[in-house]
């Protein structure tokens, strides 16, 4: 078995012991290659929670997966709960070429995308950045210099038929609309998950 199968209960998804283990030593060496995204903190930490709320490995998974690259971005001291973003350095590779969700996949006459993102994301069981999340990840490195990234769209955009997505030009990130239905091969989304 790969680390992209996983075993499907009744109940709910969950990895093997094996995916486990291979996910948490990817996350590790991620961690530590990284920690200008999380200073101050304990991969050790991080671990004994990831061990403790095993359901979020699938999620982390997924992430993984489909190319995000999930890497702790924070600590919600409030809640005790470590924030993962997908930090690869492109839009996930993995969840490109999907429109923004599932009424304007419906909507499209023609040529429709396989998927959206706003599907994608709660099937993986993570939600999509918002912009604030979005300029926040902005500041711990360059993302998103070649492509896009679908990111959630406030609803009052969303009723009107639009969405929004965010990228990086020029050492600025820029938030534009687009209609929700439209999707391209250099647009994917960006996920979040609390654990």
């Amino acid at each position: 078995m790969t680390r992209g199968e996983t075993i499907v209960t009744q109940k709910h998804k969950e990895l093997s012991s094996e995916q486990r283990e291979e996910l948490l030593q990817i996350l590790k060496y991620r961690f530590e290659a990284n920690m200008n995204r999380h200073t101050e903190m304990e991969w050790s930490k991080v671990q004994k929670r990831l061990e403790a709320h095993t359901e979020k490995l699938w999620s982390l998974n997924e992430m993984e997966r489909t190319g995000g690259e999930p890497d702790v971005v924070g600590y919600d001291m409030k809640h005790d709960e470590y924030i993962f973003y997908d930090c690869a350095s492109e839009s996930p590779k993995g969840r490109r070429s999907v429109c923004y969700d599932r009424e304007a996949l419906e909507s499209r006459k023609k040529h429709k995308p396989e998927n959206s993102a706003v599907e994608m994301a709660a099937d993986m069981g993570i939600e999509l950045l918002t912009e604030e999340q979005y300029r926040d990840l902005q500041k711990l490195g360059n993302f998103d210099l070649k492509t896009s990234s679908w990111v959630k769209t406030p609803d009052n955009i969303r009723k009107l038929g639009g969405a929004i997505f965010c990228d990086c030009r020029y050492d600025t990130v820029f938030m534009y609309h687009n209609g929700a239905d439209s999707y391209y091969g250099s647009r994917g989304f960006r996920g979040w998950l609390r654990v």
